[in-house]
């Protein structure tokens, strides 16, 4: 295999698994704040708007999916270091897919206890966050090595 083609291959899969994580994500919370809407229209309550950013909290590992990629394509890639590179983008692409699936789970719990008590929201977003770091630790100690 051409080490250029798998060079480039990681590059593109940082990128690609990411989003695929934010998808699955968005999704798991998308589904939990549309239901817990649901129960707050039945309860005549108003429907917590903070919910969509329980929803919007994994497209952030798309984000930075792509910069990663673009530290990735930046290096000149060579027989030496393709293997590499192909390693850093599958890996760092599937802690940025798992983290940002688990997100989307963290995301639906918060839906639903904010939907419920309409409290809390500082507690849920530190959550995320925390889970949001390893993503960011990932992103940065791979940047760090692709020097």
């Amino acid at each position: 295999m051409d080490s250029q083609f798998l060079g480039t291959l990681g590059a593109g899969l940082v990128l690609g698994l990411s989003a695929v994580g934010t998808a699955i994500g968005m999704g798991i919370a998308g589904a939990a704040a549309i239901g817990s809407s649901k129960r707050c229209y039945r309860a005549n309550k108003p429907v917590p708007m903070f919910m969509l950013t329980f929803v919007g909290f994994p497209l952030t590992l798309t984000i930075y999916g792509f910069i990663l990629m673009q530290q990735i394509l930046a290096v000149t890639v060579t027989p030496e270091n393709a293997g590499l590179l192909f390693g850093y983008g599958v890996g760092a692409g599937l802690v940025m897919a798992v983290v940002a699936a688990v997100e989307g789970k963290a995301g639906a719990a918060a839906c639903d206890s904010l939907s419920d008590t309409g409290k809390g929201v500082g507690f849920y977003i530190a959550i995320l966050g925390i889970m949001e770091t390893v993503a960011l630790f990932t992103m940065v100690f791979t940047m760090t090595n692709l020097t």
